[in-house]
């Protein structure tokens, strides 16, 4: 397919370069011109019949130099009439042909699946046969990107298949790389129909690693169409995982890479909620908004932090908390915009608390499904503190234990060992309420655990619950880690949990979540009775 794809564009170089020049009508072009002295002089010096003579021998002549049409490439020769690539079709081959010399020589390979961001937005404005060249455009674009066997073919609507020839160095690191060399070079503008045109595409990628890519079926294919058959398979099933991990990357906003998911991980698809079809207007009117609630030491009584809480002001069912938001979120795909907006929140309000001359500690965030998944993810961030002028340590990540068996997956792994070298803080949410196991913790490296609310409620006469909240106490101490007691219900939960040596505590007992107006106002008046407060050893 690779060489036939290079003779067709070959074949087509070269009538273009052929007749390059030489449209229009007979008698208008340049060739023409050195006829009209000749007549001129034919007509002056023999006659008429002269004249019409060499006349009738330059329309001949015309007539054999003609410019010919350049054909196009139809089904019949094997190319998407759109973009001149091979069809969908010729991918499952193309990666069939590449596992088996992955397998034959040990070395990994892998296929891509790139789409358009909002196709019917540029179907909007071009008409069908300007989307087509838009197509074959980034098509050529997507192939001086990559090597020379590579291959590129269409894919199903506005999307593209790349498959990879099997090469000794090929890894995740170099996966994600070459997924943002392909989105910076289709990213540069395009000058269709005499107007701009700038688009950003979504990938999915699958890996075949050298153990996946090992010899385990060969014995098994006892001729060799039986091999080809296995190969086929092989094919479809690693480009049906790319085409998975690139719905999983349309889902998560513009731009967005994805990998295939680790078959130790089965991630369940998130259903149908019934606040998904006005989340997305609720997140762009600014509906939902970011509260805050602080965390207070309970050594010094001191600010060490707020958490940022999303809040939904919903015209008929009032004011939705996060267990009711997230789940709309979720359900509807806007996991990357809703993180943004709470982003955004988190760090304007630790500008306006710096701005203030104050330091109330790092604000933390929940940590969602998508984003672990997201490569790219630490770019973004380094980004925005950059931006804000914030420092990376003033960010806690909450990350769920829901979250904690996607730490197999090695793009995950990636992902978070990038924000913690950035500088991020962590924090393990959901102590207490499941098992977490010592090897889970080291391999998540926190700097605080958060004790579940379901531990203290009720602490203050529940001995069950003090037991097991001076053992998570006394390990996080064993392990040099901070803990903090969630949801904490009142005064007398609150001072048990100072006396079992908890770090810190939040909920109820302390404030509810507020926004940034009331919170500086909130932590005004408590500085102020901190400072009002009798201490052993003061006057």
């Amino acid at each position: 397919m690779g060489k036939d794809g290079g003779k067709r564009a070959a074949r087509k170089s070269e009538l273009r370069a052929r007749y390059h020049g030489k449209p229009g009508p007979v008698l208008l072009r340049r060739e023409m011109i050195a006829f009209v002295p000749a007549c001129g002089l034919a007509l002056l010096w023999v006659g008429p019949e002269a004249m019409v003579l060499i006349g009738l021998t330059a329309l001949l002549v015309g007539w054999m130099t003609r410019p010919l049409p350049v054909p196009l490439e139809t089904d019949e020769e094997g190319c998407d009439p759109a973009t001149g690539l091979p069809p969908p079709n010729a991918a499952i081959s193309e990666m069939a042909a590449s596992l088996q010399d992955a397998r034959a020589r040990n070395r990994p390979t892998g296929c891509l699946i790139l789409g358009l961001d909002a196709p019917e937005q540029a179907l909007r404005r071009l008409p069908a046969r300007d989307f087509d060249l838009l197509l074959r455009r980034i098509g050529e674009r997507l192939q001086g990107q990559l090597r020379g066997g590579d291959v590129v073919t269409r894919w199903e609507g506005a999307r593209f298949a790349v498959l990879l020839r099997p090469t000794p160095r090929l890894g995740l690191e170099g996966m994600i790389q070459l997924c943002g060399r392909l989105q910076e070079a289709v990213s540069e503008p395009y000058s269709i129909a005499a107007q701009t045109e700038q688009i950003t595409m979504h990938i999915g990628f699958h890996l075949v690693g050298r153990s996946d890519a090992s010899p385990a079926h060969r014995e098994d294919a006892a001729t060799l169409a039986k091999a080809e058959a296995h190969a086929h398979a092989e094919a479809e099933a690693a480009l049906s995982r790319a085409e998975t991990a690139a719905e999983r990357a349309m889902r998560s906003g513009p731009g967005a890479i994805r990998s295939s998911r680790s078959n130790k991980i089965v991630m369940k698809e998130p259903g149908p909620h019934p606040l998904s079809a006005s989340v997305r207007e609720a997140l762009e009117d600014e509906h939902i908004k970011a509260f805050f609630l602080p965390q207070i030491s309970t050594d010094t009584g001191d600010i060490v932090g707020f958490q940022a809480i999303p809040r939904w002001l919903h015209a008929q069912r009032g004011i939705l908390t996060e267990s009711e938001i997230l789940p709309a979120i979720e359900a509807a795909g806007l996991g990357a915009r809703f993180s943004e907006v709470m982003l955004y929140a988190a760090f304007g309000a630790l500008r306006d608390i710096s701005r203030d001359g104050s330091d109330f500690g790092p604000a933390s965030l929940p940590f969602l499904h998508g984003q672990m998944g997201d490569p790219r993810l630490a770019e973004r961030l380094a980004w925005e503190f950059d931006r804000f002028e914030i420092a990376p340590n003033r960010l806690r990540l909450i990350v769920p234990q829901a979250m904690v068996a996607r730490l197999d997956d090695p793009v995950c792994c990636r992902t978070l060992h990038e924000i913690k070298r950035l500088g991020c803080l962590i924090e393990l949410a959901g102590f207490g309420s499941g098992p977490v196991s010592a090897e889970t913790i080291h391999r998540l490296g926190p700097q605080r655990l958060r004790i579940h609310r379901s531990l203290t409620a009720q602490i203050d006469h529940n001995t069950e619950r003090q037991r097991l909240t001076a053992a998570i106490v006394s390990m996080a101490e064993g392990l040099g880690l901070k803990t903090l007691a969630e949801g904490v219900p009142g005064i007398a939960e609150h001072a048990m949990l100072c006396q079992l040596g908890c770090s810190a505590v939040q909920g109820p007992a302390i404030a509810a979540p507020m926004p940034i107006s009331e919170f500086l106002d909130w932590a005004e008046r408590h500085r102020t009775k901190l400072a009002a407060t009798p201490q052993i050893g003061r006057r």
